[in-house]
């Protein structure tokens, strides 16, 4: 079988100009970045028809490792869609490049079900996280800008300065680090450190915003620290959105590419949903529903990060109603949580997929808790036996849900097709719109505990006493109907990594509450979250290279 990358290059890729063509875009509109890639303008969007749409979301139970697939299944219902007459366009997260070199490499899908070109795509694009990240490191400099200044002081408290620098890499010696030695002329010494660009404040401040003015306004409204004197300081004080919000003058517009198919895709923003939202823009989502009849997305990890705040978040904030939800499950991910070793998952085990199935049960409780029908899509691995197959499709007949396999990897819309009218027929069923799991006008310890209780599956929540003393923080600053975004593994439903399947009778703890004012969510921190990873033993950067004549190879 050839490689993803073998597979894009076998493609004729379309001129962009025909892709925005079938969302009925004329070439005057666009912002081309070559023959295959362009941004969109925002006044194309319709607030009013966004709101009514044929919203899809794709989500998982909890991932191995490697992940479950999540965008190739999104890419291939996409597809999928399509070929039986639905128009329909994806809308996605653009790849960071941290995992892009690390351990799980590109997300632009694979097989037969990608989006293209997938190099571009996959490394720089139209330059979005560039720009991010050069706003985030502005406000940065600003801080310490101030602490130096003998005129304009604020007199900002260095210790209570929680801003760090951002750099979309993975680089484990930038987590912890000292600046402003070298003398008085050097700055102010002080600890900081470094997080990865799809961890910044700003990542999760684009794809929550509404235009450039709530962009900027955002910006202003992002917490740094305290005075000396213990008043708060926020961007805005060090009078900085405005340059920031200039640096993204290009950012904020989504970006027109196509699938292997030649069905429109857009892709914009990528928050990591175990410490922030997970999901594409707001803009990017409204821009599909106003442009097509259906819009298929997707959330990060499982549905218990993801998916929840895609649910409690985004659509509260952007007021979107989806239609259905497409649950991801494979038959390697459902006997990791039978407690099988990820060295023996393409092995067939009945007794260890039945064991994990009771993940895959706890997850579907979670999407009717929104008040949504979920539909299981088994995406098909070539170690799959038909026997694992089918004991998926029976357990969840018993539960009430749909179960269909899906070989988009290996077919692309045509392995989707089954999945296809199985969510037509939800979206044309759904009648009721989804309702979020909280009230963001409830206290935060409420909104916490429902989630992690709810959602979760936890007995009771404890908070440090650091955590407590964010709460009152969190009043003091009158920030308590925020929403939360609650950080927390990707590997288990729990707050501890090693309780794999579907953990019972246990302890959130919430270490810390961080406050993102600017994204406007708060950040209930559990476990222990990487913000900037590392890389691996062996990185996938040591297989990438190019050639005299710029060909790529070795990007998966």
């Amino acid at each position: 079988m050839p490689t993803d990358l073998e597979i894009a290059r076998q493609v004729r890729l379309r001129p962009i100009e025909e892709i925005a063509a079938q969302l009925g875009i004329p070439a005057s509109e666009l912002y081309k970045f070559g023959p295959y890639i362009a941004k969109l303008p925002l006044h194309l969007i319709d607030k009013e028809k966004a709101a009514r749409g044929n919203l899809i979301l794709v989500s998982a139970i909890s991932p191995t490792p490697a992940g479950e697939g999540k965008t190739t299944m999104s890419i291939g219902l996409t597809q999928g869609l399509n070929r039986i007459g639905k128009q329909t366009t994806v809308v996605l997260r653009e790849p960071s490049l941290g995992p892009v070199f690390g351990i799980k490499g590109g997300a632009t899908g694979g097989g037969y079900a990608q989006v293209l070109p997938m190099e571009d795509i996959n490394l720089h694009f139209t330059g979005d996280f560039a720009a991010i990240e050069k706003a985030h490191n502005l406000l940065a400099a600003l801080i310490d800008n101030n602490l130096q200044s003998k005129r304009r002081a604020l007199g900002i408290d260095p210790r209570t300065v929680l801003w760090k620098r951002a750099m979309d890499m993975n680089d484990r010696a930038l987590r912890h680090i000292v600046i402003g030695l070298g003398g008085t002329s050097s700055g102010v010494p002080r600890e900081t450190g470094f997080d990865i660009t799809a961890a910044s404040e700003i990542m999760a401040i684009l794809c929550l915003a509404e235009d450039l003015e709530d962009l900027k306004r955002r910006c202003g409204n992002i917490f740094i620290g305290f005075t000396y004197d213990k008043k708060p300081v926020f961007a805005r004080d060090l009078r900085a959105q405005g340059a920031m919000a200039a640096l993204m003058k290009h950012a904020i517009k989504p970006n027109l590419v196509q699938t292997l198919e030649g069905n429109p895709a857009i892709i914009h923003g990528g928050p990591f949903a175990n410490i922030a939202q997970g999901t594409n823009s707001i803009i990017a989502t409204r821009m599909g529903l106003s442009l097509s009849d259906y819009v298929v997305t997707e959330a990060g990890f499982g549905f218990d990060l993801g998916a929840e705040k895609f649910f409690d978040i985004k659509c509260v904030t952007a007021g979107l109603s989806p239609k259905a939800v497409v649950l991801v499950a494979t038959v390697r991910a459902l006997k990791y949580h039978g407690e099988v070793s990820l060295a023996s998952l393409q092995e067939p085990n009945l007794e260890g997929l039945r064991r994990g199935l009771p993940n895959l049960e706890k997850q579907l409780e979670n999407i009717r808790k929104f008040g949504i029908e979920p539909i299981v899509a088994i995406n098909h691995f070539t170690t799959d036996t038909d026997e694992e197959i089918e004991l998926i499709r029976t357990h969840c007949e018993k539960l009430g849900v749909r179960a269909v396999e899906a070989r988009v990897w290996a077919e692309g819309g045509k392995g989707a097709e089954a999945l296809a009218q199985e969510v037509v027929t939800a979206v044309e069923r759904a009648k009721e719109s989804f309702k979020p799991l909280y009230d963001w006008a409830w206290p935060v310890e409420k909104k916490i505990e429902t989630v992690a209780k709810e959602i979760y599956g936890a007995a009771a929540i404890d908070y440090t006493p650091r955590a407590k003393s964010d709460l009152r923080k969190i009043t003091q600053l009158g920030l308590e109907g925020l929403p939360v975004c609650i950080a927390k593994t990707q590997k288990s439903l729990s707050d501890n990594p090693k309780l794999l399947g579907r953990p019972k009778d246990f302890v959130v703890t919430v270490r810390e509450i961080e406050i993102a004012a600017g994204a406007g969510f708060l950040v209930p921190i559990t476990g222990n979250i990487m913000r900037m990873p590392g890389l691996p033993e062996l990185p996938a950067a040591e297989m990438i290279d190019i050639d005299n004549k710029g060909n790529i190879t070795g990007l998966f």
